[in-house]
């Protein structure tokens, strides 16, 4: 029985965009991509001497486990030559996983909701777009209103991009 995911990806290196695309394409061959968002370009946050990212939230239904589907996301950041040097540092690739499908887990290497999400603008801003009433189990609000109580978005700026998302059959 397939689940609904909801994952962040974000990318600051080399063509982000087309990095986000090629993300995106690996997660539609492990599920049904149900939503993207916009593109999203957003400041550094922690290690802040880098290029600002662009980032974006997708939901997407699979029949993984958590684990699997855990283990599919570092496997797409490491084909797409994610490599771990600085924490917070610059990355070809990002993903997180934000939700599974309504539940909280706790399990060794995996935290979701993911744990920090209600504080990031960047994360927050393509969610909503794409997903807001959509409910954080723990804190019992929707996406709307952690936006709402995040503030204004500094140092993150929606992208005009025509041809996005890209079409799964090109």
């Amino acid at each position: 029985m397939a689940v609904q995911a909801w994952v962040g990806l974000g990318s600051n290196l080399g063509d982000k965009q087309a990095n986000l695309a090629q993300a995106l394409a690996f997660l539609r061959d492990h599920g049904v991509v149900t939503h993207v968002s916009s593109l999203y370009r957003t400041e550094p946050v922690g290690f802040l001497d880098q290029d600002w990212f662009l980032n974006i939230a997708v939901g997407i239904q699979t029949n993984a486990t958590p684990e699997t589907f855990l283990a599919l996301l570092l496997n797409i950041e490491q084909q797409m030559g994610r490599v771990r040097v600085v924490k917070d540092g610059p990355r070809t690739i990002d993903l997180d996983l934000l939700f599974w499908d309504g539940h909280c887990l706790d399990l060794e290497g995996l935290t979701v909701p993911h744990p920090r999400l209600h504080l990031r603008h960047f994360v927050l801003q393509p969610l909503v777009e794409i997903a807001p009433d959509l409910r954080h189990p723990l804190l019992e609000k929707t996406i709307s209103q952690l936006v709402q109580e995040l503030g204004p978005p500094d140092g993150v700026q929606r992208v005009p991009t025509p041809h996005w998302p890209p079409d799964p059959t090109s």
